[in-house]
């Protein structure tokens, strides 16, 4: 059996890990893309390491486009194998894919008129809505814990990861000639004792654990706490300076949480009374899932739906959908609460919303999650006094606060929490992935004192033969 590592090593997106086995199966864990790169992403992300067409089945963790981003890529260049993964992530892809097709299609139009002006010929999108829509045909969903054999001597579990709705660690058992290998593939490793998904799970002994690193050098700020964070940040904001708050958000997971937040603020007359607007279309349809999914909700919630029977809808909540919709908030010079794609500040309409707002002193922008280094997110988090969006020069005048306790990343004691349930003896090796080097390196250290041994911080293109 050889696993090489085609993605997510030493960075944290384009999560891609290839198990070739003896009698030459192959099973790829994830397809994602690479993202925050800046010039260099497109090119990353057609350079796969791999003949689409020779993947026999695909292993999805979660709905994350930086995960399954690129299955209808795979999908126009020849693959026609098996995607397996859970209900809820299946539901999820169906409206994320289709959604990275617009943008696909969308960008490649803007970025061919800049070609143009420079007698450059176009280009095509990497792939289409078209190419996303086709692609869903080859999924299947297994329910959480139910063994599934995808060959004779292959067996898949799915158990729950804790990241986002559907989340999984993907466990694989082997028979290679005389040989059999326990494989557990983590997949984004979510936090213990959130408001709407259920603590990750504990999951079957493995020979060999491929796991997240993302959060390797960081704690969070208690969970408990954050509700009255956010309330803090809402005051200050919006009635105090009487301005915007601006929450980037990725649209699936984190939107949620704040909503559901706000809801609960809103249902104890704690919250301000102002506008919330959620102004990502992706962040509705994907609200719309979540509410089909109570099964992957935790006892909290749950008690809670029983005396407010929609956790993600209260009064002055209102979901924005049509571009023009999202405009008419920039006239809008009333104060309240903007929570809009994307997580990272790349794309999406919270740029238009940052553009506007960002050199206005009662402006706030809240950052709740992971900004890869290269993004806008990162430049603004890091307290850069000038940035670029559009291609244009802003002066940073806005007020930024940080509320990482939203993060559905678990940090480095809660990623070690999620690991102990195995006997660290019979683990034959542990890769790092999903990680920065520096942070990676952090993690090893710390997991070592804690009993593992045989860490591996695996090179883009590395394999390994076991």
């Amino acid at each position: 059996m050889k696993i090489q590592f085609l993605g997510a090593a030493r960075e944290v997106t384009g999560s891609k890990h290839l198990i070739t086995t003896d009698k030459g199966i192959k099973i790829l864990l994830d397809c994602g893309m690479f993202q925050g790169k800046g010039l260099e992403t497109d090119a990353m992300n057609r350079d796969l390491g791999f003949e689409p067409a020779d993947i026999d089945y695909l292993l999805l963790s979660h709905a994350h486009i930086d995960h399954s981003g690129l299955i209808p890529y795979i999908y126009k260049n020849g693959f026609r194998g098996t995607i397996i993964c859970t209900p809820a992530t299946r539901d999820l892809c169906a409206i994320m894919l289709a959604d990275s097709g617009n943008i696909q299609e969308h960008d490649t139009i803007v970025h061919n008129k800049k070609r143009a002006k420079n007698n450059l010929p176009p280009l095509l999108p990497i792939f289409t809505l078209d190419d996303a829509h086709a692609s869903m045909q080859f999924f299947i969903s297994v329910p959480y814990n139910k063994e599934y054999f995808i060959d004779s001597d292959i067996k898949v579990l799915f158990t729950d990861a804790g990241h986002i709705l559907g989340s999984s660690a993907v466990n694989i058992t082997i028979k290679d000639g005389e040989k059999t290998h326990r494989i557990c593939f983590t997949g984004d490793i979510g936090r213990y004792n959130t408001q709407i998904i259920k603590d990750p799970q504990p999951f079957p002994q493995a020979d060999y654990i491929i796991t997240e690193s993302t959060y390797g050098d960081r704690l969070h700020q208690n969970l408990e706490d954050a509700e009255k964070e956010l309330l803090k940040v809402v005051i200050d904001c919006c009635t105090k300076k009487k301005g915007k708050l601006i929450i980037p958000s990725f649209s699936i997971g984190r939107s949620q949480e704040i909503v559901y937040a706000l809801d609960r603020l809103k249902s104890q007359n704690l919250l301000p009374d102002v506008d919330v607007y959620v102004d990502s279309p992706l962040s509705t349809d994907a609200t719309n899932i979540m509410r089909m999914h109570p099964e992957c909700f935790n006892n909290e919630i749950l008690e809670y739906m029983k005396t407010n029977t929609d956790p993600f809808g209260f009064k002055k909540l209102h979901y924005v959908q049509s571009v023009e919709q999202s405009k008419a908030l920039n006239s809008n010079h009333k104060p309240c609460i903007i929570i809009s794609a994307s997580g990272m500040m790349e794309a999406g309409r919270v740029k238009h919303h940052l553009a506007n707002n960002i050199e206005n002193p009662t402006t706030t922008i809240l950052v709740v999650g992971y900004c890869a280094p290269s993004t806008l997110g990162a430049r603004i988090s890091r307290g850069d006094k000038i940035v670029s969006i559009f291609g244009q020069k802003y002066d940073v005048k806005a007020d930024v606060e940080h509320l990482e306790s939203y993060s559905a990343h678990g940090d480095y004691e809660e990623m070690t929490r999620f690991l102990s349930c195995q006997n660290k003896n019979n683990v034959k090796k542990v890769f790092l992935v999903h990680g920065e080097i520096e942070v990676q390196q952090h993690y090893a250290d710390y997991l070592r004192k804690h009993g593992f041994n045989n860490i591996e911080i695996p090179e883009l293109k590395e394999s390994f033969t076991f």
